[in-house]
């Protein structure tokens, strides 16, 4: 019978570990089996970025660098998980209703002219509006569903936070290092430790 060494065994998990990992290649998180690639939290950032260029931004507080990066990560993740929780509790959103929002948020801000300047505010890229728009819809109705089951009014942000949370743990929520670190009690994206700025040390005398 043949002997298993330390050295093969140690190749076996070499392997078994790069091809687990092939299946999250270009992943810049994951829920469940739905991948958020990398090009698309990409695609968001230049498209943010770009827009900034066209609009007065000298008013606003805005994103840069990793910052940035983590919050187009954090608008895919949260608009997905959304999205999952809205599937677990029977709630959907359709195209109309998307379609709909829209066109009440276009009137609320003074008209389709005014929109570049509020999506650039809010930090969302104008191809991801109607994902942020559906991710609203899906908060809407998901905290109507627990008014109709009795949750008091003041409970429904702790219910909206558990769900999201309990929403990430059971679909097993990863997040590529290179945007942070997933928080799976918070569901939240956090910095790095690389990504701190450390306090620039004092020069002693």
């Amino acid at each position: 019978m043949k002997k298993f060494t330390a050295v093969t065994i140690a190749s076996v998990a070499a392997i078994a570990l790069f091809l687990t990992g092939c299946s999250q290649v270009g992943a810049a998180a994951t829920i469940g089996s739905t991948k958020i690639t990398q090009a698309t939290v990409q695609t968001s950032i230049d498209t943010v970025m770009a827009e900034r260029n066209g609009v007065d931004t000298t008013q606003m507080q805005l994103e840069t660098g990793e910052d940035l990066n983590r919050g187009q990560l954090r608008f895919h993740l949260f608009a997905g998980l959304l999205k999952a929780a809205a599937t677990s509790v029977k709630v959907t959103v359709s195209k109309a209703e998307i379609d709909t929002r829209r066109e009440v948020i276009i009137q609320q801000i003074g008209g389709v002219a005014n929109l570049p300047q509020a999506l650039v505010g809010a930090g969302i890229a104008s191809s991801d509006f109607d994902i942020y728009l559906e991710a609203v819809l899906n908060s809407e109705k998901i905290q109507k569903s627990f008014a109709a089951a009795g949750v008091l009014e003041a409970d429904i942000p702790t219910k909206m936070q558990e769900l999201v949370v309990a929403t990430g743990k059971s679909n097993k929520v990863t997040v590529n290092p290179r945007y942070g670190v997933w928080n799976p009690d918070t569901a939240e994206v956090t910095a790095a430790v690389s990504d701190v700025v450390s306090p620039a040390a004092t020069p002693s005398n």
